[in-house]
């Protein structure tokens, strides 16, 4: 796991102390080694900050060179099928230097082109410089867990792992994208390519992009797609159970390799716990369990669960005691999340990586399981609703909608289930969830007059993401998959366990488990109308402690309701209340307080809105365009 940063132009050469700044601005995700790499003509540079996971010697340091000189490249990730990719590599005639996976990526490059990208197995985000067809190719992972951000204009094209190392740049604007507060105000993430800042995007999921050096042009393509439900008949019950303990079984065991010390993030729910089972099976050494507890906060304290796991599979089991964060958490978190996120987990997050960094450079975790395999509750609701909502006749889901809008404050219970209720189809699987409605964004952001967004934009955008599947349960999981995972999720995780030098791996992820998720389990072995998870529960029932509660659903969820009592709700008023109000409407800030001590549900709401603005004051962020300072190093690249 590493940092990565670079510079690719038709014709400006980059100053070595700003490309050193940008590398350096990311020394958290790698902090054992540093790494530069510059063309004859400066055109090309390349920076890479090191956590050494796979072969700790000094062969393994990055940039990395091919044997011939033709290529560079700078990786994050892990390929965890490198072994397997080296043996075939081997028996074409490729010779090996090193022992890393890196240097896998390479010689799978020269042997099958872009068309290595289907073949590799992990997490990844990276770019090759090909000296002989002048061009950088970046690719990130099929499921989104290492991120990629990219400035794109004039010829040029500015790379990192995180969006603070392109702002190392004083040229680059810090210009708040209009449209990309809508989304993230509607969902509490920026989903897809944008960003928060205009100007720079994110490489999606399961995507390449290509720069080319002669014209400037970056073309953008996917190389790898959400599988479709198969057709035709489906295996027996039994079977499907015995496979998907086979790949998991096989991906848990290719995610323990290391050269370093690997423990397992344990909530005790059943996807975190199925991964501690394999590990104990297939692990040489005993596994090492670890949990952060809330004691006194009822079912948010998951504790007890996790100790039962680890009690079953005799692992070496670490707890954390967590008290209520200090309030300096927050700015140093938005700080590190490059974008807010409306996600209060990112606190626990953040507690148990730093808890394990001490002992385990590697953790594993159950993330993907509920996206896969219909672990969330509204994954039942939109199959309830969508029976349900067929009595209601369209001039009255219309005139109950606007009523909804109209006379139910907003953080009052239920309010998004009646908003789905009431919607025609796709548009009641996007409303779950949904932070702020239309009209509720439109009333927050009136300071900004004429220069709102256009309404409903981020409603549309996840209605397109439904219309390539049948049923309302592959909708609700594609569209999980696509976006709350990459872009919240894993997001989450990313920066939170970088934030402490270590390294998430994700079990759930492994390439042959989407496709048999998507493409093999049926509807019924997903989610119904009133259960969730089924086949994994199946698997749980076989592996898994037989009085361990395989039907509970917390979430790694933090007990902000209590916290906002006390000095979190005072901070939080704080923020929102005080400087110029530019952004959001003062008297809607204060009613979603008033509101909050009242007894409705809007917490999560109020996190969201103090997330974006620590976040526009960490990072100096305008509502309106500024013209770009020079840097002495770099032009401007113009917007």
């Amino acid at each position: 796991m590493c940092g990565i940063a670079g510079y690719a132009s038709v014709n400006r050469p980059i100053a070595p102390s700003l490309l050193l700044q940008m590398r350096d601005t990311l020394r958290h995700r790698g902090p054992d080694d540093e790494g530069a790499w510059w063309s004859e003509d400066g055109l090309v540079a390349l920076g890479h900050r090191r956590l050494a996971i796979i072969d700790l010697s000094p062969a393994g340091r990055q940039p990395m060179a091919d044997s011939s000189g033709r290529l560079q490249i700078v990786f994050n990730g892990e390929i965890y099928n490198y072994q397997e990719l080296r043996r075939e590599l081997e028996t074409r005639n490729h010779a090996f230097r090193t022992a890393s996976d890196t240097e896998v990526i390479l010689e799978a490059y020269l042997e099958w082109g872009d068309d290595c990208l289907k073949r590799l197995n992990g997490m990844f985000a990276f770019a090759i410089y090909d000296r002989t067809r002048r061009r950088v190719l970046f690719a990130r992972d099929r499921a989104g867990e290492k991120p990629l951000f990219y400035r794109h204009d004039h010829g040029t094209i500015i790379f990192a792992s995180e969006l603070k190392a392109l702002l190392a740049d004083p040229s680059c604007p810090r210009v708040l994208h209009l449209e990309a507060l809508d989304f993230y105000l509607a969902f509490g993430y920026v989903p897809g390519d944008r960003c928060l800042l205009s100007g720079i995007q994110k490489l999606p999921q399961g995507h390449a992009l290509t720069f080319d050096l002669s014209s400037g042009e970056a073309r953008t393509s996917r190389y790898w797609e959400l599988p479709q439900p198969a057709k035709g008949a489906v295996l027996p019950d039994d079977e499907l159970v015995a496979e998907l303990e086979a790949i998991l079984l096989d991906s848990v065991r290719m995610r323990l390799i290391a050269d370093v010390p690997v423990g397992i993030m344990l909530s005790g729910g059943v996807d975190s716990s199925l991964v501690v089972a394999l590990a104990a099976r297939v692990s040489s050494r005993r596994v090492k369990t670890f949990n952060i507890s809330f004691p006194g906060y009822g079912t948010f304290d998951e504790a007890p669960y996790a100790r039962e796991v680890a009690r079953h599979f005799d692992t070496e089991h670490v707890e954390l005691a967590a008290e209520m964060a200090t309030l300096d958490l927050l700015p140093e978190l938005a700080r590190q999340y490059d974008e807010p996120i409306a996600d209060s987990s990112m606190v626990p997050t953040y507690l148990v990586s730093r808890l394990i960094r001490r002992e385990a450079t590697v953790a594993l975790g159950g993330d993907g399981g509920d996206e896969l395999f219909g672990g969330y509750w509204q994954h039942s609701w939109v199959q309830q609703q969508a029976r349900m909502g067929g009595w209601i006749p369209r001039p009255a889901k219309r005139l109950a909608r606007s009523a909804v809008s109209r006379f139910v404050p907003v953080g009052t219970m239920g309010r998004n289930y009646l908003f789905g209720l009431t919607a025609e189809w796709p548009m009641n699987i996007v409303q779950f969830n949904v932070y702020f409605d239309e009209d509720a964004r439109h009333r927050l952001l009136a300071p900004l007059g004429a220069a709102q967004p256009r309404r409903g934009l981020p409603e549309l955008y996840k209605a397109g993401l439904c219309a390539d599947r049948e049923s309302p349960l592959q909708q609700a999981t594609a569209l999980d998959f696509r976006t709350y995972l990459v872009d919240d999720i894993l997001v989450k995780v990313d920066r939170a366990s970088m934030l402490c030098s270590l390294e998430v791996r994700a079990p759930f992820l492994d390439p042959r488990l989407i496709e048999f998720a998507f493409r093999n389990v049926p509807d019924r072995l997903r989610a119904t109308a009133h259960e969730r998870k089924i086949l994994s529960r199946r698997l749980a029932e076989r592996l898994l402690p037989k009085t361990l509660d395989l039907k509970r659903k917390q979430g790694f969820a933090l007990p902000l309701r209590k916290w906002l009592k006390g000095d979190w709700g005072r901070y939080i008023e704080d923020v929102l209340t005080g400087g110029e109000a530019d952004l959001f409407d003062r008297r809607i800030v204060r009613q979603l307080l008033t509101g909050q001590r009242g007894g409705f549900s809007n917490m999560q709401r109020l996190f969201a809105l103090t997330m974006i603005e620590l976040w526009r004051r960490e990072y100096r962020v305008t509502n309106v365009a500024a013209p770009p300072q020079r840097s002495g190093e770099l032009e401007p690249v113009s917007q």
